[in-house]
């Protein structure tokens, strides 16, 4: 067995694999950027090497750093975890050269299956079953063109070399497809440095079907059964489930053994995921799914695998790399229950999912179920890598009691200031047709009306948050002999007046506690409190109490980096007058433009912006002052 392991990776997939490796007795090494330097998987390393400045490109992402760091720890091995080097040919044959074990499969594994048409075609050779549609050479507009109308629409064309989305067009009519193809062969080029496309047959009920599969080094491959991963935005999974509702013997059968086939092509060794496209518009069937790539890596959705079979796969990935067989036969391997995952982002669904970022200054997720994740209490998100938070793992005898602990773990989230998308979460696994099994790729964009939450506290909360605050130690302090000190009024020989004025996102009503039945989870602070009630977060404060305002403005006017940027323009200088709501300054982070505005009519006090320049988060960018 491998005797100390350096985790290529970060947040909650190195503390994952921290947490088996030293189960297994195996010395952990952490890599860390600037920006993780503080981080949890740093903390619960053995040891931990810092490789660089905080952005990915220069630290995560530069394969000699991270082998120098192996090298200097005295390592044996190096697991990637997923995403950054994770699925990089080039990276996993510098590791072995440098007498390194890798942790994942052959280089050439990862390059046979790392070009969509190329796989496809070695899928075809193996008896594979693939999607109808075009891999040729010839990429000329008239001739995908010819193949398109072949194919008959809807068509997808997609970039050969892409990924998450990207390079991606689905095409209703032949009149529209000379337009969609120049689009996505420019946004191909642009991400991927590579413009050629393949067509796809675009399916019209689309189902997101998965395999687990793992192979070791002495040619033995298996599967693990299959996941559905239907849930998506934007190309993006959401709700990960297995096993996949609706799928009877046969099909399961027929999908899993195209998978192990599919693997055994490329002679795979270590964990990998065959994804097919199914065409769910009349259930599931043996002769309507089909391959479409290849992860050659763990999955960020690998738990829900390990709770129906009660394997560790990341065990399974130590001790293969040690040169151990699989440790399982195919015939030991069976379905027990049901599981689902759901990936809780640091994001506001009420807002266009823009990311949050930040310090969890609260922070309480559920305790009776599986939680993997890479922050704790007083932790910070950062802008420089992705938004995830945690993956939230419920399981059940049935598929109906998974949903149940599910939905009830995300309706008591606590997370606070960092906004989450607990609350969509919820609605997405509460809704009756997921409930149902009536899921397919398009559920979320079709829906989401419906799935996001309003912005608005309910009579309930803001009667929650009334009752909260009269039951403090801040309002018991108006509630005894000094009248001065209450949250009430004062008037002699009155009768007991319990109303509260209470403010919240800049209204302010007069509550009382008693007109509505409370809702929702409290917690207080001063003269303030926050309301947890079905995953979103309300903070109620006394009406002129003060504190921030959100969105990166203070009480007083001072406009504040709500997280580290580029100043992209600034449309204000020193001593102008400007009026509420005018844009002052323009903030580019996270690869989004947010633009800060007067709160309120003014003049410009301060200016400490300047095109062109980089920010921290809390810079104090502008402060106005309130006009005479």
């Amino acid at each position: 067995m491998i005797q100390s392991l350096l985790i290529a990776n970060r947040g909650e997939i190195a503390c994952r694999i921290i947490r088996t490796a030293r189960r297994l007795g195996i010395r952990t090494i952490a890599v860390y950027s600037d920006a993780d330097a503080k981080a949890l998987h740093v903390r619960e390393a053995d040891e931990a090497v810092h490789i660089g400045p905080s952005a990915a490109r220069e630290s995560y992402l530069i394969g000699d750093k991270i082998i120098a760091a192996a090298k200097q720890t005295g390592a044996e091995a190096i697991h990637p975890g997923y995403g950054f080097l994770s699925e990089n040919a080039d990276f996993a044959e510098k590791v072995i050269a440098a007498g390194l074990i890798w942790v994942g499969p052959q280089p050439s594994s990862i390059r046979a299956m790392g070009l969509k048409d190329a796989a496809k075609k070695l899928m075809d050779a193996a008896g594979v079953p693939t999607t109808p549609g075009y891999l040729g050479d010839d990429q000329s507009p008239d001739r995908l063109q010819c193949e398109a109308d072949t194919i008959g629409y809807p068509v997808l064309i997609k970039a050969v070399a892409g990924g998450g989305g990207k390079g991606m067009r689905k095409v209703n009519a032949a009149s529209d497809f000379a337009d969609m193809l120049l689009s996505c062969k420019r946004e191909a080029a642009s991400s991927f440095g590579d413009d050629r496309v393949l067509i796809e047959k675009y399916i019209e009920r689309p189902r997101h079907i998965e395999v687990q599969v793992f192979g070791d080094r002495q040619g033995n491959i298996v599967h693990l059964f299959e996941r559905d991963c239907s849930l998506q935005r934007r190309h993006q999974k959401v709700i990960e489930e297995a096993p996949a509702p609706g799928m009877d013997d046969a099909t399961r059968a027929a999908v899993c053994e195209a998978a192990v086939k599919a693997a055994k092509a490329v002679d795979y060794v270590g964990a990998g995921t065959i994804e097919f496209i199914a065409d769910g518009s009349a259930g599931l069937r043996p002769d309507r799914i089909w391959f479409m790539e290849m992860n050659t890596r763990l999955q960020v959705e690998h738990p829900v695998t390990e709770e129906i079979t009660g394997q560790d796969l990341v065990e399974w990935q130590l001790r293969i790399a040690s040169g151990e067989p699989l440790p399982k036969r195919q015939d030991e391997l069976a379905i027990n229950g049901w599981a689902m995952e759901a990936r809780l982002y640091a994001e506001d669904p009420a807002h266009e999912f823009l990311p949050s970022t930040g310090r969890l200054d609260h922070f309480v997720l559920g305790r009776s179920i599986r939680i993997d994740t890479g922050v704790e209490e007083g932790d910070r998100i950062s802008p420089y890598y992705d938004p995830m938070i945690a993956k939230l793992i419920a399981t059940g005898s049935t598929r109906e009691e998974a949903i149940d602990r599910l939905v009830d773990t995300l309706d008591q989230v606590e997370v606070w200031p960092v906004k989450t998308n607990a609350g969509f979460l919820k609605r997405a696994a509460a809704h009756p047709d997921f409930r149902a099994g009536d899921v397919e790729t398009s559920f979320i964009p079709s829906r989401i009306d419906d799935l996001v939450p309003g912005t608005e506290p309910t009579d309930g909360i803001w009667s929650l948050a009334a009752n909260a605050l009269l039951a403090s130690d801040y309002g018991n302090a108006g509630i005894g002999a000094d009248p001065w000190a209450g949250l009430t009024g004062f008037r002699a020989n009155a009768d007991d007046d319990r109303t509260v004025a209470l403010a919240h996102g800049g209204a302010t009503r007069l509550i009382d506690p008693d007109e509505a039945e409370p809702e929702g989870i409290a917690t207080t602070g001063g003269n303030a409190v926050l309301v947890f009630s079905e995953g979103q977060a309300f903070a109620f404060t006394l009406p002129g109490a003060g504190g921030s305002a959100g969105g990166g403005v203070a009480g007083d006017g001072s406009l504040i980096s709500p997280m580290p940027g580029r100043i992209i323009a600034v449309d204000a200088r020193q001593g102008d007058t400007v009026t509420k709501g005018q844009k002052l300054v323009t903030l580019e982070a996270m690869k989004m433009e947010h633009s800060l505005t007067a709160p309120f009519d003014g003049v410009v006090a301060e200016l400490n912006a300047s095109e062109g320049a980089q920010v921290v988060e809390g810079t104090l960018l502008v402060r106005i002052e309130k006009a005479e």
